[in-house]
Order: structure tokens, then sequence, then C-alpha cells
């Protein structure tokens, strides 16, 4: 077998077994289910010991989630996306939205990686590059990619220790504060949201259409989503979390991952990317402001 992704344990309130703490900790496993399977198949190790479903997490504890030989083959996707950042380390692109990161579908970023990135001369090159975060399918703008054993686990860590500034931007509906911060668990895990509204126009069908600028400090599955949702400001074009009579269809999901900003793991370096928003979300607010800063 050869390590696909790795995850280094943070710190627990109290103990928790791996298969409620693995859910999310990998990009390619974003079910209570999948995490199961993988432990059932023996491809998971914590601290290169075999795991099972009644092993308990401790902080530090490094957990690897492996793939077999005969699977790393995969048929690249011919698919373009657009690369905003690429060395010999990592790389960050531009995920489309209504695509997956990874899964069992042969259509997913991570099977378009290799048609789209230029191999790593690095001793430690990873045969597949390799997404350090999720995107929700619906969600388009910044993700990293690993491209090295050795980014695989310091980007992690990155984000393991919040070491990454991750900026979003979405349509929101309804009347809401100018900004606040939103503090809810998700799935008994703490989650917060920073956000700000930096433009507000009045709507026929939604009462106000808000574009709001979020900083997740937090890293918890659909954690945006649900915030917005739960202090009653959905975000447009949301089938699973918007306020029924009020979904927009056929458009996608308004959220987009605007920029990212760390410490380059290798050179040291301030790395700051941004992206654009879509076209969609101008159609709405126009062009007058820099919406990305």
């Amino acid at each position: 077998m050869e390590e696909r992704e790795r995850h280094i344990a943070t710190r627990q309130n109290e103990p928790i077994r791996l298969q409620e703490y693995g859910v999310g900790i990998f990009s390619s496993i974003t079910t209570k289910t999948g995490l199961k399977k993988a432990i059932n198949k023996g491809l998971i190790t914590i601290n290169n010991e075999i795991a099972t479903t009644a092993n308990y997490i401790q902080e530090g504890d490094l957990i690897v989630l492996h793939i077999k030989k005969n699977e790393l083959k995969n048929t690249p996707l011919k698919v373009s996306l657009l690369v905003r950042y690429e060395d010999e380390h990592l790389a960050i692109i531009n995920k489309p939205a209504g695509i997956i990161v990874s899964g069992n579908k042969h259509r997913t970023i991570v099977n378009a990686l290799s048609y789209n990135l230029k191999r790593s001369g690095q001793k430690d090159v990873l045969i597949n590059p390799l997404p350090v975060h999720r995107l929700d399918f619906p969600t388009s703008g910044l993700l990293m990619i690993a491209k090295t054993n050795f980014s695989v686990i310091a980007l992690s860590d990155l984000f393991a220790t919040k070491k990454i500034t991750k900026t979003y931007h979405a349509v929101s509906i309804g009347s809401m504060k100018t900004e606040g911060k939103i503090e809810s668990t998700i799935d008994g895990k703490k989650a917060s949201t920073y956000y700000q509204v930096l433009k507000s126009i009045k709507s026929t069908n939604y009462e106000f259409l808000n574009l709001v600028r979020l900083l997740p400090e937090t890293g918890r599955r659909h954690q945006i989503r649900l915030h917005l949702s739960r202090i009653g400001n959905p975000i447009l074009g949301d089938t699973t979390y918007g306020i029924k009579g009020k979904i927009l269809s056929g458009k996608g999901l308004y959220l987009h991952a605007t920029s990212l900003e760390f410490e380059h793991p290798v050179t040291k370096d301030i790395v700051l990317i941004s992206e654009d928003l879509p076209n969609k979300f101008l159609k709405i607010f126009g062009q007058t402001e820099c919406f990305s800063s």
C-alpha cells in the first residue's frame, strides 16, 4: 500500500474514538460510513499501526489513509483546471462548481490533477497529487494541492494549527447585521465563522441579497453553509440548507473560496493567492468595488 493522506490529531476535550474523530479529516472520505469501510479494509493506520474502530485518538497521533497500489494508476481526467499557483512542492487550483474533490467517481478533481499539474522533481514526489483540504461539490474557488509527501504533512499541519487563512465570499438572503461571529457546534465539535457584509441590495424575492465576506476559524463540514442558515441568512442557491420557498434553482450555490494566505513550508515566503468572484456574483452586485480583498 502507498500513503494517500495524513493527519495529525488535535487536542480533544474528552476521549474520542477514531470512527467519530476521523469523519472529515481526509479529503477523500467525507462520511462516517466511508471511514468505517476504510478502517475495516485496513487502509488507516495510527502511529504506523493498523487502526480499528475501537481505537481512541490522542493529541499528536499520526493518522494515515493508505491506498492499494493497484488503485494508483487512475486514468487522468482530461478536464482543464485554472492553476493559480504552482511550484515543485504544491499548487493552488480554482475548483469549478459541480465537481467533487475526490470519491469513487472518475469525474473528480483528484483525477484531473495529473493532467493539469507538472510532475514534481522532488525525491518524495507523490504519484498522484493530493488536495489537503476540501471544498463541497457545489462550492467553487481556491483549493490547495500537495505534490510531495513532505508537503502533505506540512500543509496538513498548517491547516490543523490554523496557520492558513481562508477567505470565502457568499451571497446570502434576508436582512442581516453588518458583521458578526457565528459560534455554533457542528457534529458535536466547536465551530466559528466571522462574517462581514460588504454590500446589500433590495430584492423582490428575498427581501435583501447580501455580498458577505467570510473567514471560518474552524473547518467543519458544510460549516459556512450551516452557520449562515442557522442565523436565518442561508446562501443563495443552497438546496440543502436554504429556506423552503426561497431556494433559487438552476444557478448553483453562491459560495466561492476567494483567498488563501500561508507561510510556504519550504521557502518560508508568505504566499497570498486571491481569486476574482464568479460572474454570477458580479451580475448581482456589479464591479464597482474590489470584493475579493
